[in-house]
């Protein structure tokens, strides 16, 4: 036994799994498994296993809801630290905090049953608070970072800071978690009142949304790419300036890879329609890339986050090529 197994051993027991399967654990339902594997209900118990990895030179994974993520068939090394669950509290008229393990429906909830508005369009949103932070979640042209406050944060020596919203560096699918590798705690929102019936139904309106548009029959990890930024992408004429529209006029809605299939319904959508492995999206999702590219001239982004890869897709900055 090394001296993490060992560490790690002694302050969690038998809540640590060694070689835990991943797969369940995402949207996609695929990937390897980790080498470690920890469930952790506080950020007490968080800092505890980042300052035991950080001690053995163990390197930290963190997974909230699995979705916007692409495990590798491989798995992933070292630690992979699960957040579950997670409280909301009101600390202002016009302010909760939600912690960061927190799925986004979870506090769409609260905050309607509280009759508190501002987050109810949200709802159906997969992932949890922490995940919605980390990529700057958008839907119906909304950015969820329009309604945060403060982040509390983690850094890599398990250290606990708050930064404002301005201090996040939000941008399109970005926060500055993506250079940084911090990790959520918790994140304050601005709320207003609002009544509670009216509040459910812009949440059911926002569900029947996504079941009209969206593949939700089949597993997937969300929308695959960025849509393009027309200030450093040329869309040619009569192609919406979205990643979708693009891979269907590259003639690719329905394409295939082994089990991975371009959704029919969506074409920003990857499916996991036969028993797909990771090999088998990320060809599909090169696939999509190189014919964008070959047909359109225009350089597909990836919104998805792929660990455990040997050649992983690098974070991006809001202004990076």
């Amino acid at each position: 036994m090394t001296g993490f197994d060992a560490a790690i051993d002694d302050r969690f027991g038998a809540r640590v799994e060694r070689q835990a399967p991943l797969a369940p654990l995402t949207t996609f339902k695929v990937g390897g498994p980790a080498d470690f594997l920890l469930t952790v209900d506080s950020s007490g118990e968080l800092s505890d296993a980042v300052r035991i990895a950080r001690a053995h030179g163990v390197p930290v994974t963190v997974l909230g809801g699995g979705s916007n993520l692409l495990v590798a068939d491989a798995g992933v090394k070292g630690l992979v630290v699960r957040l579950r669950r997670g409280d909301v509290q009101q600390i202002a008229v016009d302010a909760i905090r939600a912690d960061g393990g927190l799925t986004i429906n979870g506090l769409v909830r609260w905050t309607i049953t509280h009759g508190l508005a501002g987050l109810e369009a949200w709802a159906g949103t997969p992932g949890t608070v922490g995940g919605a932070i980390y990529g700057n979640a958008h839907f119906r042209g909304r950015n969820i970072s329009e309604y945060v406050v403060r982040v509390r944060l983690m850094d890599r020596d398990g250290e606990v800071h708050d930064v404002t919203a301005q201090a996040m560096a939000f941008a399109y699918d970005y926060s500055r978690l993506h250079q940084t590798r911090e990790l959520v705690v918790s994140a304050d929102f601005r709320v207003g009142h609002g009544e509670p019936e009216d509040l459910r139904a812009v949440a059911r309106d926002s569900l029947a949304y996504r079941k009209r548009t969206q593949p939700l029959a089949l597993p997937s990890a969300g929308c695959i790419f960025q849509n393009p930024d027309p200030s450093r992408e040329q869309v040619p004429d009569g192609i919406p300036c979205s990643a979708g529209a693009l891979v269907d006029r590259a003639g690719l809605k329905g394409a295939r890879s082994g089990g991975a299939l371009v959704s029919p319904t969506h074409a920003n959508f990857i499916v996991n329609d036969a028993g797909a492995s990771a090999a088998d999206i990320r060809a599909l999702i090169e696939r999509c890339k190189h014919e964008v590219w070959a047909q359109h001239g225009v350089r597909l982004r990836e919104e998805i986050v792929s660990i455990g890869f040997e050649h992983p897709v690098p974070a991006r900055g809001p202004a990076e090529d």
